[in-house]
């Protein structure tokens, strides 16, 4: 019965066998009729122990049947970057959740799958993943794909004020920790978390719109034996977009149409698709915001040896970052006026490099001194940060701005991620806070499904957004301030920021919490 159940229909009738699949789908995919089994439970009924079989789908890519069985899913997740995937892969790792049928929306289908060749130059996108984060990558299976590619880990961050009147410097053993966190590839960990769901899930590719259906291998023998099956449809729609949605109330689903002109119905939409969120301006979310009017240059540079450190100087117009990519690499994220980004941009790269060194070091001020308001560093006194030798990608140049939903769920819909909220990159902690939209947002409808709720209830979804929406605000609000101080230039309150500095240096317990918070491990900002 199992067997019988595992078997895919070609176009001629014949039957191909489970142990067959593999070998043969690489050959003649396009020529395939699937006949999948889904599991379409939530309640009691989670374990999925009586799934029932699906008619026959077609998968012809010259049909069209938007209202057919196979565009009805669980969770529509529209976004599939980073945030997006670990939220599928969330969903994965979780028993509660891990039968559910979902897409996942990518219209950049270029970023998916691809780590890229470590002998090339690092991308300059990059993220600094915090310890917190860093676990969720190894609890979804992730982080042993990140290990195989550049990464580096870094155990101090030094952070200083061009003035020279005050510094910190944060190391991992003031909080009994070997590190602080990892610099990765953005493509890196796309990939990393894409690969994590390949684990357990194969594909077939064609070449319509349904890009991918894929089902759980968990191995012939355990399902003989245990009598029953899961399956789960993870769709990639590309290059189509969202052009409109709305909520069938009679259904409890929300319907997604396309610009290709096809559409998928879901119980739960997911909105990951960044800053610009197709779905948060649809559903009607409302934001609150502003820009910084400054803009944000990011690249890739080179040193002459390994850099183990984070380093981030204020200058005059903002603040400029060095953060370690590994092999002699580092990434640069250096925020300035527009004006200023330009002509960083635009001039040569022997020019930019010098520019760079004169922003870390050489210039805007003195070195800050060690005896600054009598205190006395030792071991920990300032160091200078490694030179730049040479810019190895391009330089790329965004605006910057503050955003935040007043709601993160509506009936039906929900966002993580940029979509909820942006922030100033200066503390690195964008994709972080995504990143804990996706696990929490996750944990929540594994309760719900728990306990019998109904996919997308307000309800549930608003603990999602009772857990994330202070930590999220309160982070917000720090960088804000941050970014606001120092966008002054004044003599009393440039030794204000340096006392600043001096306490968080020299105060053992107020050290340790800014640390404990900056890495995800304590949820607020003081001694909390």
């Amino acid at each position: 019965m199992v067997l019988d159940a595992l078997t895919f229909q070609a176009v001629d009738g014949s039957s191909l066998p489970w142990l067959l699949i593999r070998r043969r789908v690489l050959s003649n995919v396009s020529g395939l009729r699937i006949v999948p089994i889904r599991c379409l439970t939530s309640g009691a009924n989670a374990g999925g122990a009586n799934s029932t079989h699906d008619s026959q789908i077609n998968h012809d890519q010259n049909k069209s049947t938007p209202n057919n069985e196979l565009d009805q899913y669980d969770i529509a997740i529209v976004g599939g970057g980073m945030v997006g995937m670990a939220f599928a892969c969330a969903l994965r790792s979780i028993p509660l959740t891990k039968h559910l049928n979902y897409a996942i929306w990518q219209s950049n289908v270029r970023t998916m799958g691809r780590f890229g060749d470590d002998d090339d130059a690092p991308s300059f996108f990059v993220s600094a993943i915090i310890i917190n984060c860093l676990s969720l990558l190894v609890d979804v299976g992730a982080w042993e794909y990140v290990l195989q590619h550049r990464h580096s880990f870094f155990d101090k961050m030094q952070v200083w004020d061009y003035t020279g009147l005050g510094y910190t410097k944060y190391c991992a053993r003031d909080v009994g920790r070997d590190i602080l966190g990892c610099v990765v590839e953005n493509k890196v960990i796309h990939k990393a978390l894409f690969s994590s769901l390949e684990m357990k899930l194969w594909s077939t590719f064609s070449k319509g719109t349904w890009q991918a259906m894929r089902l759980l291998d968990e191995g012939s023998a355990s399902l003989r034996k245990q009598s029953k099956i899961h399956s789960v449809q993870l769709k990639t729609i590309h290059p189509s977009r969202l052009t409109s949605m709305d909520l069938q109330s009679k259904k409890s689903t929300v319907k997604l149409d396309l610009t290709d002109g096809n559409a998928i119905y879901a119980k739960l939409v997911v909105g990951a698709d960044g800053a610009r969120s197709r779905v948060r301006d649809l559903a009607g979310f409302k934001t609150t915001g502003w820009s910084y009017k400054q803009n944000a240059v990011i690249c890739t540079v080179e040193h002459a040896v390994e850099n183990y450190c984070a380093w981030q100087r204020f200058l005059p117009n903002g603040p400029i970052a060095l953060l370690p990519i590994g092999d002699k690499f580092s990434n640069i994220v250096w925020t300035m006026s527009p004006n200023e980004s330009t002509e960083r941009t635009s001039m040569s790269e022997n020019d930019f490099v010098k520019a760079v060194n004169h922003a870390l070091n050489d210039g805007y001020g003195p070195h800050p001194s060690s005896s600054f308001l009598g205190y006395n560093p030792g071991d920990s006194s300032w160091e200078v940060p490694p030179r730049v030798v040479k810019l190895v990608s391009d330089r790329m140049a965004f605006p910057l701005s503050l955003l935040h939903a007043k709601d993160y769920a509506l009936d039906h819909v929900v966002l993580i991620g940029d979509a909820a909220h942006s922030v100033h990159p200066l503390a690195g902690q964008g994709v972080n806070l995504g990143f804990g939209d996706a696990l929490a947002l996750a944990k929540v409808i594994a309760d719900g499904v728990g306990l019998g709720a109904e996919l997308g209830e307000l309800s549930v979804l608003k603990k999602y957004e009772a857990e994330r929406k202070p930590a999220n605000t309160m982070m917000a609000a720090i960088l804000d301030g941050f970014q606001k101080a120092y966008s002054v230039d004044l003599g009393p309150l440039n030794v204000l920021r340096a006392a600043g500095f001096h306490m968080a240096q020299h105060i053992s317990p107020l050290k340790k919490s800014i640390i404990s918070y900056a890495t995800g491990e304590q949820k607020w900002p003081l001694f909390g």
